[in-house]
């Protein structure tokens, strides 16, 4: 409060008298984190919620002292240009991505905006970073290895399946890191006297034509490569292996969670936990370039007994012994 008198005054002495702060006006002054993926905010609740975690653990209050806008495409990378201009339009400080495509948007609309990305799977090959050591430019985070682990996951299925020789590659065409993993593949494929091809899946619609001829096709085994359009629609790719009796391979825990077979792969709870930290030191004053980007530290590997014994398939005691977590049903 400031009196009549003093008010007049400080007029007279020609002063300024700045207004009341409005809560509106204070909100504005906080952070502004944007998040965007090319999956599901639903369905990416819980790594979200190890996101606010790492957020909470380092003092940010959301409301409070940070603001977080969330933004998904529901597995449509087709809308995640238009997704990372609006959230640069909001004028957020920092940009979390999640995946290989929204990363590229996000890349895409900005090179000025910091950019922290989460669970990609090669950020070098595809040109998002110079290297994991120094990135350069404004983004990077931390990746999910996806790209080093096809043929681990090749090994893990012919573990199960000895006689398996022809495995699918369930990827999709518009994921740049897909064809780099397919390579990798087929690569290793011969050693493991395994021969793999692709079948692809470019959206949601395609999903069932894709499982309609793998069954005809008599295949032996099928790895489903790390996408946000696959994990929006994970519960239905799982049900028709499942309906298949196909053994699959996935890329991460919440695959087996929901009755896939097997996965390997990072935690992505730790991952985006991990996030937390970068977006404080960009908010602090670093620079994405200056910020190495991270590997995981935890690889898991979870094995769905239920769905093993509905295909008819005995686990290895050999594989059992390496699982991080055996599911029983």
């Amino acid at each position: 409060m400031i009196s009549r008198r003093a008010f007049i005054g400080a007029v007279a002495g020609g002063l300024a008298i700045a207004p009341p702060v409005t809560a509106a006006q204070e909100a504005k002054k906080l952070p502004r984190i944007g998040y965007l993926t090319g999956g599901s905010i639903e369905l990416e609740k819980g790594w979200l919620a190890s996101l606010q975690q790492g957020l909470s653990e380092l003092g940010y209050v959301e409301g409070e002292t940070v603001v977080v806008d969330l933004k998904g495409a529901a597995g449509r990378a087709d809308r995640l240009p238009g997704l990372a201009e609006g959230l640069i339009r909001s004028q957020v400080d920092v940009l979390v991505t999640a995946g290989d495509a929204a990363t590229l948007a996000a890349k895409e609309a900005t090179n000025t905006v910091p950019v922290v990305m989460v669970t990609v799977a090669d950020p070098v090959a595809i040109g998002l970073v110079a290297s994991l050591g120094r990135p350069g430019g404004n983004v990077t985070g931390l990746t999910d290895q996806h790209a080093d682990l096809v043929a681990k996951r090749l090994e893990i299925l012919k573990s199960l399946v000895p006689s398996v020789s022809h495995v699918a590659v369930l990827l999709n065409p518009a994921n740049p890191a897909h064809a780099l993993q397919l390579k990798g593949l087929e690569a290793v494929a011969p050693t493991v006297s395994v021969t793999v091809f692709a079948r692809e899946v470019a959206d949601p619609a395609s999903i069932d034509r894709a499982f309609s001829a793998l069954k005809r096709e008599r295949v032996g085994g099928l790895i489903v490569l790390g996408d946000r359009m696959f994990g929006a629609n994970r519960k239905r790719i799982v049900e028709l292996a499942r309906l298949n009796r196909l053994p699959t391979v996935y890329t991460h825990r919440s695959w087996v969670e929901i009755g896939g077979l097997v996965s390997y792969g990072a935690n992505f709870n730790d991952l985006y936990r991990r996030v937390a930290t970068y977006v404080d030191k960009i908010l602090k004053g670093a620079k994405p370039s200056d910020l190495p980007v991270e590997q995981p530290t935890r690889l898991e590997l979870l094995i769905n007994l239920k769905t093993a014994k509905s295909a008819g398939l005995i686990v290895p005691p050999s594989l059992l012994a390496r699982a991080d977590e055996v599911i029983q049903g």
